[in-house]
């Protein structure tokens, strides 16, 4: 780059506030009041982030009667779920592409279920009254560079041919008609699959409405070992114990109570920048008049849309691994990659070149190897396990909540017989291998998007074992 643009997009981020615009937010909830002493429960849920809340919810609306606790190390919505792009898909998968993939006898079914899953998301965000800027804007996935479109075309004509919902294709001129960047070469347009919200809001709202059906919610209260207790189990706290006929774990990126799930995910650190609000001028000048959710279709890619208040959400690309997995709250900010990424907002959108970053942050995430979600129980059925949402949390957590109630139940429904809900991805090897295979994959990665697309011999052999690992 040369050094004037570097320049300039180092001065763009000279005020950016180092925390998630979405949890900078006056109207955030006051914490409730930790545990202290034992309580007792018919379902005990552990996580106050999407997966945990939507869990508790719908245990409730299934069984008003039903005493539910839900315990959260510090504060609902504080992790991935306050700090992410705020794209609610329709999709369990991580795409269609990915679900047809692993589970092509099945993906027409997956893809109603997600599609329902969706439409209940926006019932409840209206039933209970939360507020949380939901607009069912669709997403634009765009390419940059020749390969992409070719992809994308070759992608809308399997569509067709399967039968499946097929997005709307766009060519050049059409797709800088919706938003105007000379980046653009075409795009697929999924009108009504992706939901734009406000992640926190999202969180805060479900934590109100938990509270208005019954749930007893104490943060500050981490989870700290888990084990049976009569017919049951007990999961002990800083000051106390809950005991409980079953248990949900919501904890997606962070190690599990069940030791033995661990291995199945790995923390993957993503960052955003937010800009600051755009003026009528600046918003004239890229279009974007139906905010939609946008991507590119790089392996490393970009996320990006508008917030009710008129900024530019710019996130995704650089996905970083620490070695050895460690959770580090000190990784949550990086700099290299917050210059990288504003540089990359430049190029994509010149015609902004005096806009300024108001936010800039990052954090951890949970991937699996199979890049969507992934469900077991333990100790006799008295325990529900789902995590490896891989960055698609926002929608698909409400999904594996009710897997996981239906799984607590004994139940077999038309969810328990999926076999994405049966099987599990491949754990990820111990250290040293796992850095080694990750930090390799991210090469060959970023080798492919230089390279028309070509996809090297390692990744052509992540792909027979049915690793997959994307930004």
């Amino acid at each position: 780059m040369a050094p004037d643009a570097l320049r300039r997009a180092a001065a763009s981020l000279s005020g950016a506030r180092p925390l998630s615009y979405w949890l900078d937010d006056p109207a955030k909830p006051e914490a409730l009041p930790a545990l202290t002493g034992d309580a007792v429960c018919d379902l005990l849920v552990v996580g106050g982030g999407y997966s945990g809340l939507w869990t508790a919810l719908l245990a409730k609306e299934r069984d008003p009667g039903r005493e539910v606790v839900l315990i959260e190390a510090r504060e609902a919505g504080w992790a991935a779920s306050g700090r992410n792009g705020g794209f609610c898909a329709a999709s369990l998968t991580h795409g269609t592409a990915n679900g047809l993939e692993r589970w092509p006898g099945e993906i027409a079914k997956l893809e109603e279920l997600g599609a329902a899953n969706l439409d209940a998301i926006e019932a409840a965000v209206a039933r209970h009254g939360i507020d949380c800027d939901f607009e069912r804007t669709g997403e634009i996935a765009v390419a940059t560079r020749p390969h992409e479109l070719a992809d994308l075309r070759a992608w809308h004509r399997r569509t067709e041919e399967l039968g499946l919902a097929t997005p709307e294709f766009l060519d050049r001129e059409q797709v800088r008609a919706e938003v105007d960047s000379p980046a653009f070469l075409g795009g697929l347009f999924d009108r009504r699959g992706v939901a734009m919200l406000h992640p926190a809001k999202l969180a805060w709202g479900l934590k109100r409405a938990c509270l208005r059906l019954g749930v007893r919610v104490h943060e500050h209260t981490p989870g700290l070992e888990l084990a049976r207790s009569g017919a049951g189990i007990a999961v002990r706290t800083p000051y106390g114990r809950v005991f409980a006929r079953r248990a949900a774990l919501g904890t997606n990126v962070f190690p599990s109570l069940v030791a033995r799930l661990r291995p199945y995910t790995v923390p993957v650190y993503d960052y955003a920048l937010m800009t600051e609000p755009l003026s009528a001028g600046q918003l004239a000048s890229i279009g974007w008049r139906n905010r939609q959710g946008m991507s590119d279709g790089a392996h490393q890619f970009h996320y990006f849309r508008l917030s009710s208040d008129h900024r530019i959400l710019w996130g995704g690309y650089d996905a970083v691994y620490p070695y050895g997995g460690r959770l580090d709250s000190a990784l949550d900010q990086r700099p290299e990659t917050f210059l990288k990424l504003a540089q990359h907002f430049f190029e994509f959108f010149p015609q902004l070149s005096d806009v300024r970053f108001s936010h800039a942050w990052g954090g951890a995430i949970d991937t699996c190897s199979r890049f969507s979600a992934f469900f077991a129980t333990a100790y006799g059925g008295r325990v529900a396990h789902a995590a490896g949402y891989t960055g698609l949390g926002v929608g698909a957590t409400r999904f594996g909540a009710e897997v996981m109630l239906d799984l607590l139940a004994g139940e077999r429904t038309e969810r328990t017989g999926l076999r994405m809900v049966r099987s599990r991805p491949l754990p990820f090897p111990p250290e040293p291998f796992a850095w080694a295979g990750i930090s390799l994959t991210k090469r060959s990665m970023a080798r492919a998007d230089s390279h028309g697309g070509h996809r090297d011999p390692w990744l052509r052999a992540m792909d027979r074992l049915g690793f997959g690992f994307d930004s």
